[in-house]
This record gives C-alpha cells, structure tokens and sequence, in this order.
C-alpha cells in the first residue's frame, strides 16, 4: 500500500533527516520575503503532516522546479523556470467571495500567517502521463473556506489565476483562455487532502511552481492545480475551467486520475514517473482512492471524466 495512516508512520518515514532540517531554510527564505507570521514563533506554525503522506522517494527538487506545465510561461517543460523570474509576487492579495458570509480580501503575508502550515508529500499525476512525488509545504483549503463562512448555496469553489502578461510572456497568445480558471466542487474542495501550496521541499514555492499560492487536489491530473492564485469564489453553479473550455472533448471538469478512460490521443493505463527508465501502472485517484472515492459513489467515471 502506498498510503499508511499516521499510527503506522514515524518521522523517519515521512521527512528524511535532511529534510527535516531544511524546514528552517524554509522559514528563514519566508522571513527574508516579508512572510510575517512564519518568522518568529513559526517552528511551531509548520508541522509534517504523516497521515496522508506517501512513503515513496521524493523527485529530485531539479526535476520539480525545472520540468513544468505553466502555460503562462510559455508551452515548453523548461519555460516556466526559464521565464519565471520576473513574476513580481509582492505584493499580492487573494480574494476569497462569492456565496458566503464573510467575504475577505487577505495580503498573502496575512493568508500564510493565518495558516498552520505541514508538509505534505503528494504523488502527482499529468494528464500528460508523467508523474512526480513532491513534498509541499502548505494548509488544507477547507480552513479558509471555514473562515468565510459558506452559505448553503455554495456548491462550487472556482479558482482565477493572475493575469499580468507583463510579466506572464505566454499570455500574450491566445494559447488558453486567461486568466487561467479551475473549480471544484465544494465537498472536493474542503476534502482533507486538497490544499493550498506555499512552499516545496522545505522552501518558498518558486515562481515556476505557481508562486505565492496554488491548488494542490492529488487525486486529479495536474492541470487542476491552479497557480498563482488571486481569487476564490464560493459558488452556485459548475463553474467553467480552462482546459475544459479549450478542448471539452480531452478535458473534463473532474479530471480524476482514472487508468480506464484514456485520452482521446494517447492512454492513460501507464505513467513515466520522472526519474524512471520504465514506465509504472497508473492507479486510480492516483492512489488516493481509499480516502476520496466514496466523492464519486454512483457516478459514471467515464461520462464525467
């Protein structure tokens, strides 16, 4: 099983010695960007979540920080850590509204400080079949959905990314519709598994990697990860998503990791973890299965892919 329940794990397990110590880079880099809240009294804000970890090796932080889909940079693996840089990520806000009580518009200093951040290791999967394991830093969504207060008309959380093709070169083409736009369903969205990222591998999450914030749902395909976030939005109806919009037929709303329905143009039965000569089964829900397909009871899978 690649999944164990937290009685099972010790920190050995779940964060290498190494690792572990890399938590204060991490809280010195958030200091050093103005973080307030994660210098001074934030050994304690950051924890190492064990319970929904994989045990699997990590991906080297060169693959993960240099071999990325961020169209906004421009469609080459290498594009985003390439153009990346001059993405200006101070100062930012993110915008959580919409069906709710409490609407907030939080500086993402304020939105970290306010956070208990873990470390979650995470298999990731791209609907382009590779794959990845990346040790995030970052604090369940179902938090800061709490903290505005959902009215019962809040079915769907829908997630818009920063558009600022000054600094986002692959925005000057109409390769995708911008700014780039996700959504979940509400019960997906306040799932303990799903998070929102500020750091990888025990450091501030590079600009490449979807800086300062972004969605982490491990049991979909990639490209549900939103970066860059600027707005959360509680709201009533499926809200329309980027790569559903491009191609519907390719790309659905739901995106789960599922081995039995292929892409129109290639299958999805297998993936090439990055770092391996050959190629590995793909699990379905990525291997999460056990914690979130009861989500999915009754529904057809391959209809709402």
């Amino acid at each position: 099983m690649l999944i164990r329940h937290a009685p099972d794990l010790t920190d050995n397990d779940v964060t290498d010695h190494g690792l572990y110590l890399r938590r204060r880079q991490f809280l010195g880099a958030a200091a050093g960007l103005g973080l307030a809240g994660l210098a001074g009294g934030a050994q304690a804000a950051l924890s190492f979540s064990k319970g929904f970890s994989t045990t699997e090796p990590p991906t080297p932080k060169k693959d993960v920080t240099g071999y990325n889909n961020f169209y906004e940079f421009g469609t080459d693996k290498a594009d985003p850590a390439e153009h990346a840089g001059g993405l200006k990520t101070r100062p930012w806000t993110v915008r959580v509204d919409g069906e709710c009580e409490k609407p907030m518009t939080l500086a993402i200093d304020d939105l970290i400080k306010a956070n208990k951040l873990e470390e979650r290791i995470y298999r990731m999967r791209c609907v382009e079949g590779w794959s990845m394991v990346i040790p995030w830093v970052g604090f369940p969504l179902k938090d800061l959905i709490a903290a505005v207060q959902p009215t019962a008309k809040a079915k769907y959380v829908a997630f818009e990314t920063l558009k600022r093709p000054s600094e986002m070169p692959g925005q000057r083409w109409d390769v995708l519709q911008w700014p780039y736009r996700e959504g979940l369903r509400i019960d997906e969205a306040v799932h303990p598994l799903t998070i929102l990222a500020v750091g990888l591998y025990g450091d501030v999450l590079p600009n490449q990697n979807g800086a300062p914030l972004r969605l982490v749902v491990p049991w979909k395909y990639g490209f549900k990860g939103a970066k860059s976030i600027v707005r959360i939005s509680l709201v009533e109806k499926q809200p329309a998503t980027a790569w559903n919009l491009s191609a519907p037929r390719e790309y659905g709303f739901y995106s789960n990791v599922n081995p039995a329905v292929d892409h129109p143009r290639w299958s999805q039965a297998t993936e090439r973890r990055i770092g391996e000569f050959r190629r590995r089964e793909t699990l379905p829900f990525n291997g999460y299965g056990q914690y979130v397909a009861d989500l999915y009871r009754g529904m057809d899978l391959r209809t709402n892919f």
